[in-house]
């Protein structure tokens, strides 16, 4: 694949250098004539050609991780941590589930006598 984009770069830079010593062409011409033959479009190609290869290394990754954690949960309780505690617990900064008020004013209804 990278055999391929090294050759239409080298095509575009060939026309962009007769773009700039053409008689009636500019630098500027060939300025545009290299990022929009040659940058735009062979970015654009290499990124969706890569795709695949992403989505593959992006999915060992994960189901590296998972193993990992399986590996942790899957853990003997050891003779110093007898309750077999050995993932740690969560230490997020948010409250346990329920716990935080729903609506603005969610406190506790006031109990009537019936």
């Amino acid at each position: 694949m990278y055999l391929i984009v090294i050759g239409w770069m080298y095509v575009v830079l060939m026309m962009s250098v007769a773009e700039a010593t053409a008689t009636n062409g500019t630098v500027l011409g060939a300025l545009v004539t290299f990022v929009l033959y040659g940058l735009g479009p062979v970015a654009l190609v290499v990124y969706l050609m890569g795709a695949p290869g992403r989505s593959k290394a992006l999915k060992k990754r994960e189901a590296d991780a998972r193993a990992q954690h399986a590996a942790l949960v899957r853990q003997e309780p050891s003779p110093a941590d007898p309750a077999g505690a050995s993932v740690a617990p969560d230490a997020g900064g948010h409250a346990a589930g329920g716990a935080e008020p729903v609506a603005g004013n969610a406190g506790v209804a006031p109990v009537r006598k019936e």
